[in-house]
């Protein structure tokens, strides 16, 4: 069974957080603490880390767009949201979710100076997240119920279904009659007691707002109130833990590479074999220095990424080929063949030609190698295609681009020539 780290960040950059250890059933397995960024950090012990964001700082909301490539939605969310955010979309961070029952799907917006400043945050207390979500999402969605939970001044809402929003300065019946689950306070029409409401509070909150409960027991079926003694983190921790919300680290905060499919443990440790292979190959007029130094580099990040793979290793690899086929032949494959080695070697070319290009991941089946490069413009890409079908003995062709930012995502196939 898994266990996370929850951290909750202060709604001031300089403010204290909280967090607290729970695993993935939702189990609490500490008590919540309060302090430094750098206490928390002590306490992550190896921990995957999920971070709880300002609720206020981020605006959660949910699309129907019928596109199913997450490059291309990440690319329509801006245009699809302009509406919504009183800022330049140049300047804020989309992330989405997965498809709800109700075909919408949850979208988490946010201010990329401000990303930019939480993440500063993380890495100078020596946080690696794994997760970023908006807080709002630890209010759990149970059908037939409304969900509210109060926090000093603001007010989180779930309607059970796909309606949710934030609400500072505001009483939970503002927020429900917000919602449209209350009648309009002008209106002499009589209040349909049909929904259910749940109330998460401490209690100086339940106290303050005891008019509130008051009025709204006669307007809904019924209202439920339970107390947090140990605030609201104990409460959003469980949820979220659990799979819940939108985690913002995609995109530009997104990983560089997959490592969620155990078909391609080796993918990205592949991936810098590849540049040493070219490296130890490379052609005449190649500044020797050059590369020398860049094979140092890439020889120490090769053996970091083996590590991530296999712990065990602890040594230098100084074998790459050979470590890469033994995780090969684990997985049942075999040694990695002359060709796919030879198309490398011409990649490598191409892209040296291309120097505001890069090679974000290379995957080799069947005799067919398939790359997703990231280049600043299309142009760049056709270069690369052409300088690679160049020497005969290969093919390119451009099977997609996508424009993201202001970057052009593209994937490659390269075959043997005849084949």
């Amino acid at each position: 069974m898994a266990e996370f780290v929850v951290i909750r960040l202060g709604r001031d950059h300089d403010q204290m957080v909280e967090w607290i250890v729970t695993d993935d059933n939702g189990t609490r397995r500490s008590e919540p603490f309060k302090g430094s960024l750098d206490e928390a950090s002590a306490q992550v012990q190896g921990r995957p880390v999920i971070v709880l964001l300002p609720a206020t700082e981020t605006l959660t909301t949910t699309v129907d767009i019928p596109i199913r490539s997450r490059v291309r939605l990440n690319a329509a969310l801006p245009y699809a949201l302009e509406e919504q955010v009183a800022a330049d979309v140049e300047t804020i961070h989309f992330a989405a979710g997965d498809k709800r029952e109700s075909g919408l799907r949850p979208v988490a917006a946010v201010a990329r100076e401000t990303m930019d400043t939480w993440l500063e945050q993380l890495e100078e207390a020596g946080i690696q997240p794994w997760k970023l979500v908006p807080e709002n999402y630890g209010l759990a969605r149970i059908p037939g119920t409304l969900s509210v939970l109060v926090d000093d001044d603001c007010i989180m809402f779930n309607d059970g279904t796909d309606v949710e929003f934030v609400m500072q300065d505001a009483s939970p019946s503002d927020a429900l009659a917000a919602a449209g689950w209350l009648t309009d306070r002008h209106d002499d029409a009589p209040a349909d007691p049909s929904g259910h409401l749940i109330v998460y509070c401490n209690g100086a909150d339940e106290e303050r707002l005891s008019h509130d409960w008051i009025a709204l027991r006669h307007e809904l079926h019924s209202v439920d109130i339970n107390l947090l003694p140990d605030g609201a983190l104990s409460r959003l921790a469980v949820t979220v833990a659990s799979g819940q919300g939108v985690n913002l680290l995609q995109g530009r905060y997104g990983p560089k590479a997959d490592y969620g499919s155990w078909l391609r443990p080796w993918s990205k440790a592949a991936a810098l074999l590849l540049v040493l292979v070219v490296i130890g190959f490379a052609g005449k007029g190649v500044d020797y220095y050059r590369l020398s130094k860049l094979e140092t580099e890439l020889q120490e990040q090769f053996t970091q990424e083996l590590r991530q793979i296999r712990p065990v290793d602890t040594g230098e690899v100084l074998d790459p080929i050979g470590a890469i086929n033994s995780i090969k032949r684990s997985l049942g494959a075999g040694n990695a063949s002359p060709v796919f080695l030879q198309s490398l070697r011409e990649l490598s070319n191409a892209m040296a030609q291309n120097s505001n290009a890069s090679v974000e991941a290379v995957s080799y089946r069947a005799g067919v190698i398939d790359v997703r490069v990231s280049s600043s413009d299309v142009e760049t890409v056709g270069n690369i295609q052409k300088a690679i079908s160049a020497s005969g003995q290969f093919v390119a062709s451009i099977q997609s681009t996508d424009r993201v930012a202001d970057r052009i995502n593209s994937r490659i196939q390269i075959r043997e020539a005849g084949s």
